[in-house]
């Protein structure tokens, strides 16, 4: 038995693979929402059956076990609670499984996109030293919201941040410059990896690995708690929301044409209601 909870939505945030999925054989988009309750009711069930798990958040009502709905007391708009569930939950479970502390240095590739932006913010809230690793363009957003050190994506990492220099490396990209990653990774550092925007073949030596003592972590299914942890931040306030715009639901090709150009740092979010920015 559990409950399934009818949900008005007020705002869906728009993600990365969304956009693979509207163009290519994927699931339906529509993933971060934030919504009001409406209706719940108790549905008598195995805990799988045919229908009972669909994708597809982009509308204006969906159906949601209430395992999977948390309440949050906070002041933040629809939209901006909107921005926090998928990117947010993805950079606190990397940071939870690399198990970054207050005295470690972390590098976050990719930085000023979703989830690299919230890894910033919440390698902050830990009290560690942050280092994001970005385009020209983005350095001064990622500055504002609390980055330590800015680098940029097209310099020398080594040259730049010295062999040994950093505890754990957040890595949302990969690519053909991923082997300076683990170069700059102090011996018995470790690796965390939840995207492979560069590309997803890398060459690996695996002599860096061994000599050095590395751990990698592969990043896709969550801490049991890392959602508990992202509400306590929350409502603390010591995260923020970071949305670059806000388009009304009927504006979806438009909000999914702006995602696509790469200029914004943060959030896209699709919003039910007629807040928009």
């Amino acid at each position: 038995m559990f409950l399934e909870v009818s949900r008005n939505s007020h705002s869906i945030a728009a993600i990365f693979r969304e956009n693979i999925g509207a163009f290519s054989k994927s699931k339906i988009i529509g993933l971060d929402q934030s919504f009001l309750k409406e209706v719940a009711g108790q549905v008598l069930s195995l805990p799988w059956f045919l229908g009972s798990e669909c994708d597809g958040g982009f509308a204006e009502y969906v159906v949601v076990s209430s395992t999977h709905a948390y309440k949050v007391e906070s002041d933040f708009s629809s939209s901006e609670l909107a921005s926090f569930p998928c990117s947010y939950s993805t950079a606190e479970n990397l940071l939870t499984k690399s198990q970054v502390s207050k005295d470690d240095t972390v590098l976050v590739t990719g930085a000023s996109g979703g989830v690299g932006s919230a890894a910033i913010q919440l390698i902050k809230a830990r009290g560690a030293k942050s280092i994001a690793q970005t385009s020209p363009a983005k350095i001064a957003s990622l500055l504002n919201i609390g980055a330590d050190q800015v680098v940029c994506r097209d310099d020398n990492l080594v040259d730049t941040l010295k062999e040994n220099s950093v505890d754990v490396v957040i890595d949302l990209v990969g690519g053909e410059k991923w082997p300076a990653l683990l170069d700059v990774l102090k011996p018995g550092g470790r690796y965390a990896v939840s995207g492979a925007i560069g590309g997803p073949m890398v060459s690996l030596d695996l002599r860096t690995l061994y000599l050095k003592d590395l751990t990698f972590y592969g990043c896709t299914v969550l801490d049991e708690r890392v959602f508990s942890n992202l509400i306590r931040y929350i409502e603390a306030k010591k995260i923020k929301p970071l949305v670059a715009k806000v388009f009304p639901l009927e504006h979806i090709v438009e909000a999914q044409k702006a995602f696509l150009l790469k200029q914004h740092t943060g959030k896209i979010v699709l919003s039910i209601s007629e807040e928009t920015i």
